[in-house]
């Protein structure tokens, strides 16, 4: 229900806004208490001695994030860095911090973007709910830039440059704050942020226009490929930021949906409610997201659909310009 207040002006927003409204302006006011503390150095914030790049969002719930730093980290690779991502690990408790992501390392402990992250790119990922403790954990490996996977707000963690993602339908609902809105901040924020990135809809002026371009469905257990509309009776499920989005996209790969189902973003999964949900259908498909958490007890009839950020060739030319301009003036990792 509060989505619907947040993004379709559902009327009960004039049932709950003498609760809400009050609340929004304080949850404001501490934030931008907060923020100026750590801009006027009466809190302490760490600064790297390498770039930081956070790709982050002004707003409550996905946006695609995670994608774009996907992207980033291989484009990245491509231009010979050695990058390393950082996370605070949402909706996991690990048995210490910072946290190291391995193959072996469970979803419960380390959250399932970071595992995502490490699984598609390879390079060190760091857990940490205090991020400046993810990137020391990482200098040992050598890496000559961090990339923060969320934690635009997380200014105890200084950074070069601040990438934000909007999606490109939704936008920023009715600009309120939390809880009245779904924005953390207001949306002048963005005037002071250096990249911002419209995941899908239509980009405005100044704005890299992204799209998310789906692969064919792979196999959880035998990873074989099949073109998504090949598969029969599905039944789909996501538990992200946003899942009617990953639906739109399976209708517009002509699946054969028998059924769908959206849970809370980052939900540890039971087996059992999977396996009751996979039998209304031939096959369930999920997003790769929600794969990472589902490895172990994953059936033979379990599929999940990987995407990946494009953008224009101008947009992508103007990011990654902007980074290696800050790497060039930032030095030597020692200096």
């Amino acid at each position: 229900m509060i989505e619907k207040i947040w993004f379709e002006n559902h009327p009960t927003k004039y049932l709950l806004w003498p609760l809400l409204w009050p609340l929004s302006k304080l949850f404001g006011s501490v934030s931008q208490k907060r923020r100026k503390q750590y801009q006027s150095g009466e809190r302490v914030s760490y600064r790297a001695p390498v770039p930081v790049v956070v790709v982050g969002n002004i707003t409550a719930g996905g946006n695609g994030k995670t994608p774009v730093v996907i992207w980033l980290v291989e484009e990245l690779q491509k231009l010979g860095f050695k990058p390393g991502v950082v996370s605070r690990g949402y909706g996991a408790k690990a048995p210490n911090y910072p946290l190291l992501v391995e193959e072996n390392t469970s979803t419960k402990h380390c959250g399932d973007e970071p595992k995502l992250i490490f699984k598609r790119t390879g390079v060190p990922v760091a857990v940490s709910p205090v991020r400046s403790d993810a990137v020391k954990a990482l200098l040992p490996f050598g890496v000559d830039i961090i990339i923060t996977d969320d934690g635009l707000q997380h200014y105890a963690l200084q950074r070069d440059v601040e990438i934000v993602v909007v999606d490109g339908n939704r936008r920023f609902g009715n600009k309120s704050l939390i809880p009245l809105g779904p924005l953390r901040e207001t949306t002048d924020r963005l005037d002071e942020v250096d990249i911002i990135i419209t995941n899908g809809g239509t980009a405005h002026k100044g704005e890299a226009s992204m799209k998310l371009i789906p692969g064919d469905a792979i196999n959880l257990n035998t990873k074989q490929q099949f073109a998504t509309a090949q598969l029969k009776r599905l039944v789909a499920m996501a538990g992200i930021g946003h899942p009617p989005r990953f639906f739109a996209t399976l209708e517009q790969l002509q699946a054969n949906l028998v059924e769908t189902q959206g849970f809370a973003d980052h939900k540890d999964f039971e087996p059992s409610e999977l396996e009751a949900l996979a039998q209304k259908g031939e096959n369930l498909i999920m997003t790769e997201k929600d794969a990472v958490k589902c490895a172990d007890y994953a059936k033979d009839n379990w599929w999940y659909l990987p995407v990946t950020a494009q953008f224009e060739v101008q947009d992508k030319q103007r990011i990654l310009n902007k980074i290696i301009e800050v790497k060039e003036k930032y030095g030597s990792p020692s200096a």
